[in-house]
């Protein structure tokens, strides 16, 4: 299946925590970061999602942010730190493409925020991605 998402981490489910309507997933990825994804708790059951089984999250690069450092006081769960390899500047917006441990994650972000961030290959960041916003691929 080809999909327009750019962010396809692959990992192993550690853990599920079922609701009446949504489920908390956390994954470790490859690289050995960990993921939380809120996803309905209907598709936990449709695609057999049980500690250990193997996953791809998947996040549009519209839905990354980017931090110079770990956010206290957020409910964002997912801070992924990683180092700036590239960024492609566009007239409005940006790509910034960033190593988190042997995966890569791009953000879509605005070429203003690129400049006030001071964000070029080599910067350290944080990559902030909302539970919500990560869906979840059986493989």
């Amino acid at each position: 299946m080809s999909l327009s998402i750019r962010n396809q981490l692959a990992g192993t489910v550690t853990s599920v925590t079922s609701g009446e309507a949504m489920s908390t997933v956390k994954v470790r990825l490859e690289g050995g970061q960990d993921l939380t994804a809120a996803i309905t708790t209907d598709a936990v059951k449709d695609l057999g999602i049980v500690a250990g089984s193997s996953v791809r999250a998947l996040v549009k690069a519209t839905e990354v942010a980017l931090a110079t450092g770990p956010v206290e006081g957020l409910s964002i769960r997912n801070q992924i730190a990683g180092t700036v390899v590239g960024v492609a500047m566009g007239g409005a917006m940006a790509s910034v493409t960033v190593d988190v441990n042997g995966g890569g994650l791009t953000a879509a972000i605005t070429k203003d925020a690129v400049e006030t961030l001071g964000l070029a290959a080599g910067i350290p960041v944080v990559a902030l991605v909302k539970s919500t916003e990560v869906s979840l691929q059986a493989l």
